[in-house]
């Protein structure tokens, strides 16, 4: 079987040698040494300011939601996971939806400005695969209507705009950390912020308002992540240069052998690093996309619709029309791609869709 993915696995014994630490302690959450160990090492390696790790990634949206005082209308993109959107409606904000660039199916800013009332306050904007927005457009409109920005960059591990991590943008951009990313710590997130102060108020945020024994500074929650999911990142972080460099050459492969009749991919932002985080691969049609996927399943390879459905479809928002990110979102299918996936089941997979695409185009 080959599933769409599976989360690399670091030595067992470098894992085994910190839980020794962690029973020697004795001390297993509430901010240890693991937790402060693991949000130096990804400033360091990131060269961001400020990186504070919770436990998981939708947290870590609904905090910088908090932290930044959204409410009223939040201007949001339709194509990304459900995550973006439910965690502005969690947060008691409307998510407003504005649609996507066809070609790199990011937000589109021409769009997001368009959609500006009295009532907005800020905008969630997704790196759509790892593949950066148009962040000077969109920071460009901000400035200009007094708008905040998070960035849910959840799939954005490693990849940098214009030279810096693309975590630097915004006035928070979140991640995630769950077992299926290119950077995992099992299960976590995180929140990175230029701004000592902003921070300063996430870190309480995170852990129920404290801000020190017996002190409180306004309503918080339990979004504090333990000393094992700590080591997890830390071992990880160990091999990262190496599992992005197989996701590029995985990527690569999947890029040089498929046929492109009647598929394509997205359009890369040129002034970004990729990380190589998926392949997705666009439809002419769903019809079309619907056969690969039964042929692929027919043979133990299970792919995904990765995003579907576009989420201004939801039943618990207001729809607004987004014409292309209804049509791709019913178009688009992720292929395998992870750390132990092997180059004769990258063939087998390219074997099934080129098979398809020969047969519908001759």
């Amino acid at each position: 079987m080959i599933p769409i993915t599976k989360p690399f696995m670091p030595p067992q014994k470098e894992y085994e040698e910190y839980l020794k630490g962690i029973w020697q302690r004795e001390y297993l959450t509430n901010n240890g040494p693991l937790v402060q160990g693991l949000e130096k090492d990804l400033e360091n390696y990131l060269k961001v300011d400020h990186m504070r790790f919770v436990s998981n990634g939708t947290m870590a949206l609904q905090i910088a939601i908090k932290a930044l005082g959204l409410e009223g209308e939040v201007i949001t993109t339709p194509f990304s996971y459900v995550a973006t959107t439910s965690s502005i409606v969690w947060e008691g904000a409307k998510p407003v939806f504005v649609d996507i660039d066809p070609e790199t199916l990011n937000i589109n800013p021409a769009a997001i400005e368009k959609a500006i009332t009295p009532n907005t306050t800020g905008i969630v904007a997704t790196h759509v695969y790892g593949n950066p927005c148009d962040i000077e457009a969109i920071e460009k409109i901000a400035n200009q209507y007094d708008l905040k920005v998070i960035y849910d960059a959840a799939h954005c591990f490693g990849g940098q705009y214009k030279g810096q991590s693309v975590f630097h943008y915004g006035d928070i951009s979140v991640v995630s950390f769950h077992a299926t990313k290119l950077f995992h710590t099992t299960e976590g997130g995180g929140l990175v912020t230029c701004d000592p102060e902003l921070e300063h108020k996430i870190s309480r945020l995170r852990n129920f308002g404290h801000d020190g024994p017996g002190e409180f500074d306004g309503v918080g929650i339990n979004g504090k992540n333990s000393e094992y999911h700590a080591a997890m990142g830390l071992c990880n972080l160990k091999y990262i240069d190496e599992i992005m460099e197989r996701r590029k050459n995985q990527w690569l492969r999947y890029i040089s052998l498929l046929r492109n009749e009647n598929t394509r991919g997205i359009k890369l932002n040129p002034k970004a690093h990729f990380n190589y985080a998926y392949f997705p691969l666009i439809f002419e049609s769903e019809e079309r996309l619907l056969h690969v996927k039964q042929s692929l399943e027919e043979n133990e390879i299970y792919p995904r619709r990765y995003f579907y459905p576009s989420l201004n479809e939801l039943d618990y928002v207001e729809y607004k029309p987004a014409p292309h990110a209804e049509s791709i979102s019913k178009r688009i299918l992720c292929l395998p791609l992870y750390h132990g996936l092997k180059a004769e089941e990258q063939d087998q997979i390219i074997g099934i869709i080129n098979k398809y695409e020969l047969a519908k185009v001759s």
